[in-house]
């Protein structure tokens, strides 16, 4: 096992020296964009349900059966609507996957409103099958219904840690939830499993690969807490992404979503940007995870030294 650790100080000496090199060999060799100026692929979304829960999809446009794309399924922060991530679903489903945003309600703590559980995961891929070959899909054949992967913001992303690791924490779960046999990597966005009255970062024993992306300016789940979150999980590979000067809703359409926790602590990263940057990052990764060797190059190699907007620490 490596790591490698990157700071903002060898970031500028690396960029200085061998990365831009480094990087017009990967575009011209593997295609793969440069940070300041991805070109996506043109992206459809239509609406569907997921075991009765409206959910929104977006996709690639350009597809063919022999091509399937595979499944992300993105778990909701509380009370965060599905359309608030339509810039961000839409903008990991132009790297090539088939991003499914669904709005959960259930009740809590005798609170009713949208938060996630991890039983959504199964139900994903049984939604996958059937999608694949259901009679005026626009994705017929074109999606790969045995690989999932998995995405969460705040709660969500808290809810799938547990359905990744099976340490199961109320109120983000509220009985062990095995992970399907699908499931293949996770990318989390401001996310930690702090335990509030201790402080303590229980070990995370992940079953499949997990990024957490961080806001530098996060009030809600702090950066501390990120990064000790991090450092629990004694699995790898996994990738900690530190977003400057995002906070909480750095990958919403919009700051403090109607009807969630608003974050006091202000974003001073333009929005577009962090949604692009905290977009590229997760579909890096999810692709690295899959073998893909632009996806490897990007988040083992040269992503860190050409992002401005991001230090990492990866560990593989």
């Amino acid at each position: 096992m490596t790591k490698q650790r990157f700071t903002q100080r060898n970031t500028r000496r690396i960029a200085a020296g061998l990365a831009a090199t480094v990087l017009a060999a990967v575009v011209t060799l593997l295609g793969t964009p440069a940070p300041a100026a991805a070109a996506y692929g043109t992206v459809a979304s239509y609406a569907t349900s997921v075991n009765g829960d409206a959910a929104d999809v977006h996709h690639p446009v350009a597809h063919t059966a022999h091509d399937p794309w595979p499944v992300v399924l993105l778990l909701q922060g509380a009370n965060v609507d599905k359309g608030d991530y339509a810039s961000f679903a839409a903008k990991v489903a132009s790297y090539g996957f088939v991003v499914v945003v669904p709005n959960h309600f259930q009740v809590l703590f005798g609170q009713p409103g949208l938060y996630v559980t991890g039983e959504q995961a199964a139900w994903t891929v049984a939604w996958a099958a059937a999608e694949k070959t259901r009679a005026g899909s626009p994705l017929a054949g074109a999606i790969d219904s045995s690989t999932l992967l998995l995405l969460g913001h705040s709660f969500g992303g808290a809810a799938g840690l547990t359905l990744a690791s099976g340490l199961c924490t109320p109120p983000f779960c509220a009985a062990p939830t095995p992970a399907p046999a699908q499931l293949r990597a996770a990318a989390f966005f401001g996310t930690n499993n702090t335990v509030p009255a201790t402080g303590v970062n229980p070990p995370i024993a992940a079953v499949v690969p997990i990024a957490l992306v961080q806001g530098s300016a996060d009030g809600i789940a702090t950066p501390a807490e990120g990064h000790a979150t991090y450092q629990a999980i004694t699995t790898s590979p996994k990738l900690y992404v530190n977003l400057i000067g995002a906070n909480h809703y750095g990958l919403t359409d919009g700051q403090n979503p109607a009807g969630a926790r608003p974050d006091l602590s202000p974003q001073t990263l333009n929005q577009a940007t962090s949604v692009e940057t905290a977009a590229r990052w997760s579909a890096y990764w999810l692709r690295a995870q899959l073998g893909d060797p632009v996806g490897r190059a990007w988040v083992y190699g040269i992503g860190d030294a050409v992002d401005t907007a991001v230090t990492t620490e990866v560990t593989r």
